[in-house]
């Protein structure tokens, strides 16, 4: 299909890697963000061999492996006792299964070298402090005089284009809350390592930690039952939150406990599940990333899945004899993939969460497992090519 501009709207990882794909294709691209500017925000983030590949696609990946850290091993530990429980080799072990890296970095970092790369392509462009309301098709011609043949919706969880796709999907708050801080590196415990991913397992909570290079620090996320502060993807948490957050691990190992008494301002994301629904309106428009299917971090996929997401779009759409033929093909190939990734986090949230019992098995089937059976595990998710 020849196609000559397409808008984009959304400067986030889903919206630039999206626009870094169609001008990858010939394509130019406007991107529309509603905020002035583009402001550092969230904490760490992983990503895994399956987005990693897409981004080695896009030329982006050797600025990344200059400032991330590729982990050695993805492990499990209990919560309670801090004893290690099983882990998947990651590292050099990665490149070799799957042919790409595992890394974990911040959120603005990735963001940041998106940008860059976006700021340095002639087919790019993009416009900040512009909102797109009611019909984005209308929104965008009063905004430029142009009339776009595709508009590509990657505004988040919030997405004000998801209003311009009939039967679309409604976002739901999980009752649950991500509590996110970091701590510099000289000052972390020594039951946090420096060269791993590490998921510490209790009742009906887990926390999951590891280094952020380029920061020096080392990057936590606390996954509890929490209130939602309203339309929002961060926060700062009061006095009470904060008291409220150290309850919910007080049958943890007491050295968890007391790290976490000790972070005067923890940041939270009220984590917030877009259910099921259309993805595209049949003729111009459609969504991608967290404003198609923002999911629960449990198999820390969010991001990973809108890389891909961005990536499969523009090779169905330049190979498909028109718009709404590829937006046909898109729905169909993503939404199966992204289902499967819900449910394997589904599964994890249960595994993870167990108590009793549960746990008791859980930890006894996993211990007998060898890393490379569990690496095996993951074969379908990392080893994924979205060419």
């Amino acid at each position: 299909m020849h196609l000559e501009n397409i808008a984009v709207v959304g400067a986030g990882i889903a919206g630039l890697t999206a626009a870094l794909s169609f001008a990858s294709k010939g394509v130019r691209c406007d991107i529309f963000e509603e905020a002035g500017e583009l402001i550092e925000v969230g904490a760490g983030l992983q990503v895994s061999p399956n987005a990693a590949r897409v981004l080695g696609k896009l030329g982006v990946l050797p600025e990344l492996e200059a400032v991330w850290t590729e982990p050695d091993r993805i492990s499990l530990v209990s919560g309670t006792s801090l004893r290690p429980i099983a882990h998947v080799p990651a590292g050099r072990h990665a490149r070799e299964r799957w042919g790409a890296p595992y890394g974990v970095l911040h959120r603005a970092t990735l963001q940041k070298i998106l940008l860059s790369a976006v700021e340095r392509n002639p087919l790019c462009t993009i416009r900040l402090g512009t909102p797109v309301r009611g019909s984005a098709t209308e929104s965008l011609q009063t905004v430029t005089g142009t009339s776009y043949p595709l508009i590509v919706g990657a505004d988040g969880v919030w997405s004000n284009v998801r209003a311009s796709v009939p039967q679309g999907p409604d976002p739901d708050f999980s009752h649950n809350v991500a509590w996110r801080f970091t701590i510099p590196s000289e000052t972390a415990p020594s039951w946090l390592p420096r060269n791993q991913v590490t998921a510490f397992l209790g009742p009906s909570t887990h926390l999951v930690a590891y280094p952020l290079c380029e920061m020096d620090s080392i990057n936590i996320v606390a996954i509890a039952s929490g209130i939602s502060p309203g339309h929002t993807w961060d926060a700062s948490a009061s006095e009470p939150q904060r008291d409220m957050l150290v309850a919910q691990f007080r049958h943890w190992d007491r050295q968890i406990a007391d790290l976490l008494k000790t972070i005067e301002k923890p940041g939270f994301w009220p984590l917030y599940a877009v259910g099921p629904g259309r993805w595209h309106n049949g003729k111009d428009t459609v969504l991608i990333g967290d404003a198609a299917h923002a999911m629960m971090p449990f198999a820390a996929q969010g991001s990973s899945m809108a890389i891909e997401d961005a990536y499969v779009l523009s090779n169905r759409v330049m190979n498909a004899p028109d718009i709404p033929q590829a937006l046909v093909q898109y729905e169909n190939s993503r939404k199966p993939r992204v289902a499967k990734v819900k449910a394997r986090g589904q599964f994890n949230r249960f595994a993870y969460h167990a108590r009793g019992p549960v746990r008791l098995a859980r930890d006894l089937v996993l211990s007998m497992r060898l890393p490379q059976s569990l690496a095996a595990d993951f074969d379908w998710l990392y080893g994924f090519d979205a060419e």
